[in-house]
């Protein structure tokens, strides 16, 4: 088979890599019908993630079908079709039985593309497929399914929830790619008083303000004092920090007021400054996070119904012999205007999923 293969920083094609095959009994085999590429993958190419081994496939998103399970495998079969979780969870560790799959102790969490191979391939090995695979309601859309595979588990579970918005918050989101897009559309199912945005770029602005911020700021614009002047001097409620550098987290850490929350998502590569000279006053919760996907499920059923605004972040589509021009095309979204790039061939239209 072909899959995208990182051979060191800045250094990634399509090429031949050996079928995998089953190696444990709770392993599945999925063809990959639909894949997408994440922020995460553009850190490992930049050398921010050290812990990828050069020959890795990259990649941990994906829509596909079941071709192979192992003896153990109980919930999926072969020719069911499933999304494919950046998280996979043993189910037995303490934090598996915690609900904190994202930090599995006995071989799983953030292991494809990372620690194993990934996703960007046409198959790819799941480990512990019963918790890391999930049947698909047989009427969405491989395209939209695909972003449940990480960046709206990721932005509710690590921005929203972390973060604790309520009702009547003022939220601000500093970072209109992706996951700062799923942030500001998965904060509004709790009726926060308003959502804000903060990018650099336009168009990321305008796709902000239409899946529901109700106000956006240029990152250069003293975005601190629009929030000091929305909220009569208080400061942001929650604000969540989806862009990964040192300044942004900081501008973040000014934003936020006394008994607020600040919600890190992003990956960061570098260093940044927390400045508890002037926060440990000010009763202020800082979290951080890797995604669990625990409420891949409930999110599933979201998107099932139409209640997750999915579609409006693909902004560009390719085949999957075409890996390379669409890294080209998400790592220069600044020139090109990328949200979301999803890659694959449709293999199906509606497909019954197994109910029993």
């Amino acid at each position: 088979m072909k899959g995208y293969v990182f051979h060191g920083p800045g250094q990634a094609s399509w090429e031949e890599v050996p079928d995998p095959g089953i190696k444990e009994p709770t392993d599945a085999i999925v063809r990959v019908d639909a894949v997408t590429i994440c922020g995460t993958d553009l850190h490992i190419l930049k050398g921010d993630v050290p812990e990828v081994q050069p020959g890795t496939v990259l990649g941990h998103e994906a829509v596909g079908e079941i071709v192979e399970a192992g003896s153990d495998v109980r919930t999926v079969r072969p020719g069911d079709r499933v999304l494919v979780s950046c998280i996979s969870a043993c189910g037995r560790c303490r934090y598996c039985r915690e609900g904190m799959y994202g930090q599995c102790r006995d071989g799983g969490g953030w292991i494809l593309g990372h620690l194993i191979d990934g996703t960007q391939a046409e198959y790819v090995r799941v480990p512990y497929a019963d918790l890391s695979v999930h049947p698909l309601p047989g009427a969405l859309a491989g395209q939209d399914a695909v972003l449940l595979a990480d960046i709206f588990p990721t932005a509710y579970e690590v921005g929203v929830l972390n973060g604790r918005v309520r009702p009547g918050d003022t939220v601000v989101v500093v970072g209109a790619g992706p996951i700062g897009l799923a942030a500001i559309a998965t904060a509004r199912l709790f009726a926060p008083e308003r959502i804000v945005a903060v990018d650099l770029a336009d168009a990321r602005l305008e796709a902000a303000r239409s899946l529901g911020a109700d106000a956006v700021a240029d990152a250069r614009e003293a975005p601190e004092q629009l929030i000091t002047d929305l909220t009569d001097g208080l400061g942001a409620d929650v604000v969540i920090e989806a862009v990964g550098v040192p300044e942004t987290f900081e501008m973040c850490t000014r934003m936020v007021r006394p008994g607020g929350h600040v919600a890190n998502v992003g990956v960061h590569g570098k260093p940044a400054t927390l400045h508890l000279e002037d926060l440990w006053i000010k009763n202020v919760t800082i979290t951080t996070g890797l995604v669990d996907t625990r409420s891949t499920p409930t999110l599933l059923r979201m998107a099932s119904a139409g209640r997750l605004p999915t579609s409006q972040l693909v902004t560009h589509t390719f085949s999957l012999d075409q890996m390379e021009e669409a890294y080209d095309v998400f790592g220069n979204a600044a020139e090109t205007g990328a949200l979301k790039v999803v890659l694959g061939e449709p293999r199906h239209d509606v497909v019954a999923t197994r109910t029993t």
